[in-house]
């Protein structure tokens, strides 16, 4: 039986009364996406109609996951809010802080000493609060949320932005910040905007080379890593009903790239045919009975136009794989196009590593098609030229995929198989020799590529694309290698041609695993004892911020202008400082050093007006910090683009920041500083973005006027006395002011004035 079946029962029970009420008020045929919106209403039954890109909404999500670096900070921050357990369903996955060094027994074991504070902490939190805790090994976060909890037709958030995973199995997905996720837990609404909606018509069907991954990765082309900001990504179509349930859920999962607050898929036989392989045939059955409620209405899927903001139009049957990168995952290139590219930018062509798994393509089908590839290094007397690895979504697809026998296949390739964790696709991968920081290419089959993320080496190319794709790669160690035209050298000096990959959708003996790693909670936890040792460096209790004193802020020191591109790996990068995520103070000190000084070009390199000199930047912030000198951050397009860390915004805050100015925001990012008690703000004129001097003193002049809809001005003073006055806009309504005013959005939730 399905975990929270119960809760389940409720939403479908709801479902057609206030889908039909919102129909009516809306006055047209609905899209999937606004029947799960309006279905989970704070307030219930819908009453009016919401603008998109307009209105804020208040949503009432069925469940919360966080992974074990996110959850620290959330969970640190939910033991502030006074209550004694959560109000929904909600887990705790232990998965990012098993470093990828050697193989996945010895590297569980070390995590599980290194990291052993902290994992004691999260059980322990969990097993108070009445939250399911997967233990380190147990999988990543959103391969066991799609396994066990994923449902058609429901609403959840998640501290990682690849929760947007669970559109494959037909949910509304949501990555946040542990701020909101703090709120949902303590029983209260959760705010989003009311999303834009982008419709992405799949015609034909996949075949041959072509995986559901190339569907991503083209999307990811046309629309760039902020084409889909504001907007949710509804998939349908022959093509998206011929697909298996885990490709929608790769497809799902990728969105994040392009910006999307989440992508989603209505219900379809493959969607039913994988909860009854995953032991829900609970959620398949009540799923049955209102299917025409989980998916969009046959009107909008007839004429698209009508009803989606904009509509894109893809023909599987005619779909090449691609490659995207590298430095960026909305760079696509056909696969037949890529030799010519590399030559032409100078991407060395030799492949030293192919990496297959994680998050977004470990499915049995993915595993199975890579295998069917591994297989014919053998049978066609070839030997794999780069080095291979593989990286299972959870402990049931690895116990699977041993029980029949693709483990020993990629054995006998001399591949490694990693911990049931993220690893290299989150920068926790102890790669030898990276530290030489040589030009060197890898291929995989993860979400992202940028720069320093798999390996920490600048220099080192990352290039994304489907697992069968990334497998003919390393075998041919060639970058230009196109398995659908290109041949071979055997190793008896034969040219032979890789057969296309083949695969099953699901195990025919069904999934398997002796233990899967799940610990329910306690059913009493108000005895639970939660220790933070105080002389820690993981874990610290969080101190409130304080409230904003209700004077225009002066006196403030440009921090640092940041140039290009700056993610949340650049503003707090992963790695090895994922050690620190519990410790607000200690991974401070990794606050944008990775982000490009404007003036200089160089990365944790800013000028400290203070003294004159250059020094990194949580030192240049600490020192202004402890003069009492507010700072500001100025930045590029789509800043804070990536992961939903909110360290990224928390460290800045704690760092003495008080605003952050930008071209633009990616979605997440804007939320988390708000949540925080930080001014998020946006040039009214992007051009004033070069108007700002490295030596400027900036004041707020309007600040005590904060309002909605009301820019705010404020005065830039250069070294030389002269002064440029720019216009800041702002999103903020009257309940994020009110978080602004509070110094956070925690500041009152503890005060239960929230």
């Amino acid at each position: 039986m399905a975990f929270d079946i119960e809760m389940i029962k409720k939403v479908y029970e709801n479902m057609p009364a206030r889908v039909d009420k919102a129909r009516e008020i809306v006055g047209r045929p609905l899209t999937l996406t606004e029947k799960i919106l309006y279905n989970h209403l704070w307030d219930g039954n819908p009453t009016k109609a919401f603008g998109r890109g307009i209105d804020y909404v208040d949503f009432a999500p069925d469940r919360v996951a966080c992974q074990d670096a996110t959850a620290q900070m959330a969970l640190l921050q939910f033991m502030h809010a006074g209550k004694s357990k959560v109000a929904v369903p909600t887990t705790v996955h232990c998965d990012h802080l098993i470093q990828a060094k050697v193989d996945a027994a010895t590297d569980l074991a070390r995590a599980k000493t290194q990291s052993n504070e902290v994992f004691d902490f999260l059980s322990s939190v969990s097993n108070k609060y009445g939250i399911g805790f997967w233990k380190p090994g147990a999988g990543i976060i959103h391969q066991v949320v799609l396994e066990n909890y994923a449902f058609p037709g429901g609403m959840m958030i998640g501290t990682d932005s690849h929760t947007v995973n669970a559109g494959g199995l037909g949910m509304v997905a949501i990555g946040v910040g542990g701020a909101d996720a703090v709120d949902v837990m303590s029983g209260m609404a959760w705010e989003l905007k009311f999303p834009k909606l982008i419709g992405v018509k799949l015609t034909g069907k996949l075949s041959g080379w072509t995986a559901p991954k190339d569907v991503i990765l083209k999307v990811a082309g046309i629309l760039t890593v902020k084409g889909g900001t504001g907007a949710i990504v509804e998939y349908f179509g022959e093509g998206a009903k011929a697909m298996s349930c885990t490709g929608k859920g790769t497809i799902c999962n990728m969105g994040a790239e392009i910006g999307a607050t989440t992508s989603t898929f209505g219900y379809d036989d493959s969607m039913s045919r994988y909860l009854r392989s995953t032991n829900r045939s609970d959620v398949a059955d009540a799923a049955d009975k209102i299917a025409s409620y989980l998916t969009g209405d046959p009107e909008v899927y007839a004429n698209p136009e009508q009803y989606f903001d904009q509509v894109i139009e893809i023909n599987l049957s005619t779909l090449e794989p691609h490659l995207n990168g590298p430095f960026t995952p909305d760079l696509a290139t056909p696969i037949s196009k890529m030799k010519e590219e590399a030559i032409k930018n100078n991407w060395p062509l030799q492949v030293q590593y192919g990496l297959i798994g994680s998050c977004t393509n470990s499915s049995y089908e993915d595993i199975s098609r890579a295998a069917s590839l591994a297989k014919q290094v053998a049978a066609k007397n070839l030997k794999t030229k780069a080095k291979f690895t593989i990286t299972p979504g959870s402990e049931v697809v690895r116990s699977t995929i041993e029980r029949d026998g693709f483990i020993d296949t990629f054995n006998k390739i001399n591949a490694t198989v990693f911990a049931n964790a993220c690893g290299p696709c989150i920068g926790m991968w102890d790669r030898e020799g990276a530290e030489k920081e040589e030009r060197n290419t890898i291929v995989h089959s993860f979400n992202r590529n940028f720069s320093k993320r798999a390996d920490g080496n600048p220099n080192t190319l990352a290039f994304v694309g489907s697992p069968e794709l990334v497998t003919a790669l390393a075998i041919a160690g060639d970058l230009g290698f196109n398995p659908l035209t290109d041949k071979l050298i055997n190793e008896d000096g034969e040219e032979v041609m890789l057969e296309e990959p083949t695969g099953d959708e699901l195990p025919a003996k069904g999934f398997y695993a002796e233990d899967p790693g799940f610990q329910a909670p306690a059913e009493d936890g108000s005895n639970v004892q939660v220790v933070v040792n105080p002389t820690s460096e993981r874990l610290q209790l969080l101190a409130p911020f304080d409230a904003w004193d209700g004077k225009n802020i002066t006196g403030a020191k440009l921090l640092i202008k940041a140039f290009g591109k700056c993610t949340t790996d650049h503003i707090s990068m992963a790695g090895p400082w994922l050690r620190f995520r519990g410790h607000l103070d200690n991974i401070s000190n990794n606050m944008l050093i990775g982000a490009v000084n404007a003036y200089n070009q160089k990365t944790n390199s800013v000028k400290n007006q203070l003294t004159g000199q250059y020094d990194a930047v949580p030192a240049v912030a600490r020192a202004y910090k402890a003069a009492g000198v507010p700072s500001i951050v100025v930045g590029d397009h789509n800043y804070g683009e990536g992961s939903s860390r909110e360290h990224a915004a928390m460290e800045p805050r704690f760092l003495g920041v008080k605003a952050v100015l930008v071209k633009s925001f990616a979605r997440i990012h804007e939320t988390n500083l708000k949540k925080q008690g930080l001014l998020g703000l946006t040039f009214a004129n992007e051009a004033d973005y070069d108007k700002i001097q490295e030596d400027d003193t900036i004041n707020f002049l309007d600040l005590t006027e904060f309002a909605p809809g009301k820019p705010l001005t404020l005065e830039f003073v250069h070294a030389d006395g002269t002064k440029d006055i720019i216009l800041a806009n702002h999103t903020y309504n009257e309940g994020q002011i009110g978080w602004f005013v509070a110094g956070s959005a925690l500041n009152l939730i503890a005060a239960g004035k929230a």
